[in-house]
């Protein structure tokens, strides 16, 4: 399985704007798509950050549709006053769902780096010995770590089933996640904590 994930600053006052498009034009739309497995849609509205990912059953259906989903972007970032589209072709790698999280539930996403050549390693132990301990967390609802091991970049998102339980278990989280990159080898590079404005993923389990 496969996704492609678009991050977007623009006006934290049109975030929803951007939502509502995604909701009621893209969404239809790819969910008639031959081999796509559905969207997901992460805002911060307090800095106007968003992040739509759509994911899909293999490398090559990904690639099919660059260039459709490039007309996507460029309203996308219109719509709500961004400048530009940052855009990253992912591996699922992991895909854990303890129960689903529905729209509005809250994530905590953190971008990682590590050596290419220890993409596999760090996968391993992250679901031997960090996912185990994510899903104690109270009100986790389902975590994803997606890879591009050619650039020995990651990104990963623990769902849960509120804002309000995420606040509640942020700093364990977040320290989890710190410990863990550690002692793999693997850099931080940005953390984030969003809303799932639209959760219509049908990826199946990788673990």
């Amino acid at each position: 399985m496969y996704a492609r994930s678009t991050s977007i600053r623009g006006n934290p006052d049109r975030i929803e704007q951007g939502v509502t498009y995604l909701r009621e034009e893209v969404l239809p739309a790819v969910e008639r798509t031959e081999e796509c497995v559905g969207m997901s849609v992460l805002t911060d509205p307090d800095d106007g950050r968003l992040v739509v990912a759509t994911a899909w059953a293999d490398e090559r259906a990904m690639r099919a549709t660059a260039e459709e989903d490039r007309t996507v972007q460029e309203r996308l970032v219109q719509t709500i006053g961004g400048t530009r589209a940052d855009v990253h072709q992912w591996e699922i790698a992991v895909l854990h769902r303890e129960r689903p999280a529905g729209d509005g539930a809250g994530a905590q996403l953190t971008w990682a780096r590590v050596a290419p050549d220890h993409v596999d390693e760090l996968l391993a132990a992250y679901r031997i010995n960090l996912l185990p301990k994510l899903q104690e967390l109270p009100g986790f609802c389902s975590v994803s770590m997606l890879v591009d091991r050619r650039q020995g970049r990651t990104v990963s998102a623990t769902s849960f089933d509120s804002r309000e339980s995420l606040a509640l278990v942020r700093r364990h989280a977040r320290s989890l996640r710190e410990q863990f990159a550690r002692a793999m080898g693997a850099k931080i590079v940005d953390l984030a904590e969003m809303d799932l404005a639209v959760a219509h993923l049908r990826v199946p389990e990788t673990v």
